[in-house]
This record gives C-alpha cells, sequence and structure tokens, in this order.
C-alpha cells in the first residue's frame, strides 16, 4: 500500500469503520518505489492499491501468480511476468508456492493467492508465505524447501463471520514447529482495519510458548538485517 493514512474505505462486514491505511508510510512513496523490480503475491489493495498502481513506472519488471497477468497488463504494465512454477531473474530464483486465503466458502471467495521461494548463490532460502493461514500448502513449502527466513503474514485478519483469513497466534506457531531451523518475521499487523492480532499480543503469545526469540516482529519502518547471522 502506497496511500497515505485514512486514504481508502474501511473493509465491509468487518469489526470497526477505521478507514485504511491505518498509519501512514515510514518513507516517502519515491523513495519506496526506487527499485528494481517488483513482486506481487496478489493484488488486493491491502498489497496493491490505487496508489501503487498509479506510481510504479510502468517498465519495472512485475512478477506475479499467473491469474494477476491480465490485470496488470490492462493496467498498462509492460513487463509483467507471471511465476506459474519457477522463473529466474538477476541470479534469483523465485518458486511459487500455494496458500489458502482463509477458509470453507470465505476462502474460495477471496481468490487464488500465492507464496513465493526465493533462492540466490550465496544468499539464505527465503519463503514469502503471502497472505494464508496454516495449510498443507504452507506445510509442504516449509518442509521441502526448508527456509532459512520465513515472512508470515499475520494479523488474524476476518470478517464479522468466518475464520480468520490471515495467520493467527496458533498458525505462527506451528511455523515455528514445523521448521525450528528458520527465523520468522511476523507483518501484516496494525495497518488494515479488519485485523485483528497485534503485535504486543503476538509478541505474548510467542513468550508464552517459549518461542519469542524466533520470531521478529518488526515496528513500521524497521530494517531487519540478517547477513552474518544465519
Amino acid at each position: 500500500m502506497l496511500s497515505p493514512a485514512g486514504a481508502m474505505a474501511p473493509v465491509e462486514n468487518s469489526a470497526n469503520r477505521l478507514r485504511n491505511p491505518l498509519v501512514d508510510l515510514p518513507a516517502s512513496a519515491g523513495d519506496l518505489i526506487d527499485v528494481d523490480a517488483v513482486l506481487l503475491t496478489h493484488t488486493h489493495r491491502d498489497h496493491f492499491d490505487s496508489e501503487a498502481a498509479s506510481l510504479l513506472p510502468r517498465y519495472l519488471p512485475l512478477l506475479c501468480q499467473p491469474e494477476d497477468q491480465e490485470k496488470l497488463l490492462g493496467m498498462g504494465f509492460g513487463k509483467v511476468i507471471p511465476v506459474n512454477t519457477s522463473f529466474c531473474w538477476n541470479g534469483i530464483t523465485f518458486t511459487r508456492t500455494g496458500g489458502r486465503h482463509g477458509t470453507g466458502e470465505i476462502g474460495k471467495m477471496m481468490g487464488p493467492v500465492s507464496g513465493f521461494v526465493l533462492e540466490a548463490e550465496n544468499e539464505p532460502r527465503l519463503y514469502i508465505a503471502g497472505d494464508t493461514v496454516w495449510c498443507p500448502e504452507v506445510e509442504s513449502a516449509l518442509g521441502s524447501f526448508q527456509p532459512e527466513i520465513t515472512v508470515v503474514y499475520s494479523g488474524a485478519a476476518r470478517f464479522n463471520t468466518g475464520d480468520p483469513i490471515t495467520m493467527t497466534a496458533d498458525d505462527i506457531i506451528r511455523v515455528c514447529l514445523k521448521n525450528e531451523g528458520t527465523r520468522i518475521l511476523a507483518v501484516h499487523m496494525e495497518a488494515f482495519n479488519h485485523c485483528a492480532l497485534t503485535r504486543e499480543e503476538l509478541g505474548r503469545r510467542l513468550e508464552k510458548e517459549g518461542l519469542s526469540g524466533r520470531v521478529i516482529i518488526p515496528a513500521d519502518g524497521e530494517w531487519v538485517d540478517f547477513s552474518g547471522s544465519l
């Protein structure tokens, strides 16, 4: 999201009516889009809002799930790269993984979402799980790729009906127990109105389970450097 705080309407059928995003960016949008490429797990507005679509240069490579290719091309982006299984770009191999953006009928309505595993020479293997709850696809990716770093999209986002559509504290604990060798970054909290799980609440639960040393919960604007630590 590159919109200023409060620029977007709240998620319908959720517990509050706060406008989104809940916070401003920690840096200018111009600084944040000074990049070589963009990787999109999916195009829901809390991951790719109208401001991002407007500001991103049309020549930038956009790596995405195949289901989003046509939408991005329709926005005028000229280098849309759908990752069906895997794709190598600038020495980085991107492998697409599955996920479930909720359960039951709500999960189906949320549409397809993807995660990605990034591998490069002399770099730690990175697994970006994407907007998913704990599910067989996540369990399989953790087991197959044995990532050194795993980014989980938490927040326990939910509507007034149905189960959460992003990871809960229980889900993150399952990630910890499935792969004891991975360092975990828990993101996607306190920025969109339907996310119920706060950083503080997640931290307390992890401390209670003896897992706080395994999970990093970055603050807004915080940089996390893994070089030399793996």
